[in-house]
């Protein structure tokens, strides 16, 4: 077997969770991700026939089993998964009733993964089902957006468009616009039920006064879906007390959509 710490997905894993613990999206133990994997890419690593235990989902995930994921841990923070993977990160493997995760790998203190689990299982099952090359949800409490939702209507069309407003490259990085939900609480499965409908439609979904879900192809896309998103309300929070002079109009959106051969949401546009 190869050394997992050099697998390229834990890397990935890694530099990212440091990317967003700098940035200030995870304080904490605030957010977490899952990264569905390529089987015989984990099997490079690991004997997958060797389960350390087995851990209750807490709903049923018929639909991933057999699949193959690795997830943040509970109550870990990013700051530490860098410099000490095998706690902080778990690889599982859902199993073919839908209702439990073999540990492969990770949680070496006997942690578990993320109690957002099942939301990020319900957000996979429904994007794939829009995107078989899904394979990123990635949750996180961006600064700037967060304070958007204080003053800002929290509907899909208006959150949407004020965003595009924001930056030309907006409509081009998320054409299919935000989803943005209201407060609910946390870490249970209807949050995740809401959020999976919402997936049907949007890549990025807002968690009202929380923060936000992204997912995407790969690590990449994904981070650079929430960072174009954060940047936007960035420069929304540093406008919006201001008298505006200048604005890219309805128009402009179009224009740009058009050139770049994106499929927006035109029902967003006046």
């Amino acid at each position: 077997m190869e050394n997992i710490l050099q697998a390229k997905f834990l890397k990935e894993m890694c530099q990212t969770t440091a990317n967003m613990y700098r940035l200030g999206w995870d304080e904490r133990n605030g957010g977490n991700i899952s990264y569905l994997l390529d089987e015989k890419e984990v099997g490079k690593y690991l004997d997958l026939e060797k389960v350390i235990r087995e851990i209750p989902i807490g709903f049923e995930a018929k639909e991933l089993a057999g699949k193959i994921f690795i997830v943040t841990g509970t109550g870990k923070y990013f700051k530490n998964v860098e410099s000490d993977p095998e706690t902080n990160l778990g690889i599982v493997r859902i199993k073919a009733d839908g209702k439990t995760a073999e540990l492969l790998w990770g949680y070496k203190d006997g942690g578990r993964f993320t109690s957002e689990f099942p939301a990020h299982m319900m957000s996979h099952i429904a994007r794939l089902k829009v995107d078989p090359d899904n394979r990123v949800v990635m949750h996180c409490h961006p600064t700037n957006l967060l304070a958007m939702n204080f003053v800002h209507e929290l509907d899909d069309r208006s959150f949407t468009r004020s965003l595009w407003q924001m930056c030309t490259e907006c409509i081009v990085v998320f054409p299919d616009g935000v989803g943005v939900l209201p407060w609910m609480l946390c870490g249970n499965n209807a949050i995740g039920e809401a959020t999976a409908n919402k997936m049907k439609e949007y890549r990025v979904v807002v968690w009202g006064l929380h923060g936000v879900y992204g997912a995407g192809k790969d690590m990449d896309e994904t981070f650079g879906l929430i960072e174009t998103v954060e940047k936007a309300a960035e420069i929304y929070m540093l406008t919006a007390h201001l008298p505006r002079v200048n604005t890219i109009t309805d128009e402009n959106l179009v224009t740009i959509a058009e050139a770049f051969k994106v499929n927006y949401r035109k029902d967003f546009i006046d």
